[in-house]
């Protein structure tokens, strides 16, 4: 499917991304028919801003060509998990492309780890983490409401990732992550209400060699609980870091510059009130860099922790 590696044709059955502007995507499975609110099967007809497309003119196109609505053009692009991430039906608060950059980074993932992830949610950054491991690791989603994870499976399937990731209905804090994964994961990811009631049923998943455990929380009161069971438990170089994105704008600006010509040769007091001061200023058209009037706030604290070989634990 669309999103398991890159081809030039749009296929029946795809995942979509239409592309209309920076701030206008849509995703869409190209389907050529589709149920009504009656239950009867109809043309597939999909509404923008720009009017009507039918998906079914879709097939056969080549990914990255304009397509034509009834009012404009957009573009057909291939699926990526960053475009996933924007265009996404949103079950869940979801985590975004900056923090998602920092959490693949910060647990060190390359292709063929295994990796645990629980909070499936709306599976935005279950997309990145496959997209990090494949083709040879795997993903064990879990999640706490039976309906995400229906909802995820099918998506998974849907998106033609059902080889590298396996979704289950669980609640960690209480059950753990199941004896069939015990020394099994390389990396572990956590984004739970009570992130430290999961710390020693994680310990247990880790491979002998240890590996990397990563906590998202939006309160600090739940980075300091979390961060004292990891000390407790034996990890080691943990750190807590924020990402707060801050936009530039580059303009050309008019502002007053200070002219100093008049230093280079004596000139006497008439002479300055002959000038009238235009020696000593001015005006000039410049490029200038000025922050943005609204800055995005908080998302969330991004805490790493690294848990050493079992022979050098300290617990």
């Amino acid at each position: 499917m669309s999103f398991n590696g890159s081809k030039d044709l749009v296929e029946e059955g795809d995942v979509v991304i239409l592309y209309i502007a920076p701030s206008n995507m849509h995703s869409l499975e190209v389907t050529p028919k589709t149920l009504n609110k009656k239950g009867i099967l109809v043309e597939n007809v999909f509404q923008t801003v720009y009017g009507a497309l039918k998906v079914a003119s879709l097939v056969g196109a080549k990914y990255g060509a304009k397509v034509d609505l009834s009012r404009g053009w957009a573009y057909v692009l291939q699926p990526t998990s960053d475009l996933w991430t924007l265009t996404l039906p949103h079950r869940t608060q979801i985590i975004y492309t900056p923090d998602i950059s920092n959490i693949v980074y910060l647990m060190e993932l390359e292709p063929g780890d295994t990796v645990i992830e629980t909070g499936t949610g709306s599976g935005s950054l279950s997309h990145a983490l496959i997209n990090a491991i494949k083709p040879h690791g795997h993903l064990y989603t879990f999640d706490f409401h039976e309906q995400r994870v229906s909802v995820a499976d099918i998506e998974f399937k849907k998106h033609g990732l059902e080889r590298y990731v396996t979704v289950e209905q669980r609640d960690v804090c209480q059950t753990g992550f199941g004896d069939a994964l015990e020394g099994k994961a390389n990396a572990i990811f956590l984004d739970l209400p009570h992130p430290w009631l999961t710390i020693e049923h994680a310990t247990r998943c880790f491979q002998k060699s240890g590996g990397r455990l990563c906590s998202f929380s939006p309160c600090i009161e739940q980075v300091q609980r979390t961060c004292e069971k990891l000390m407790s438990a034996g990890f080691i170089e943990i750190k807590t870091i924020e990402c707060l994105q801050r936009e530039l704008t580059v303009q050309y600006k008019t502002v007053p510059v200070l002219k100093l010509e008049c230093l280079k040769s004596k000139h006497t007091d008439d002479n300055r009130n002959e000038n009238n001061g235009k020696e000593v200023g001015g005006l000039e058209r410049l490029v200038t860099v000025s922050h943005a009037h609204s800055l995005p706030g908080h998302t969330g604290y991004i805490t790493i922790a690294t848990l050493p070989p079992i022979g050098r634990r300290s617990c």
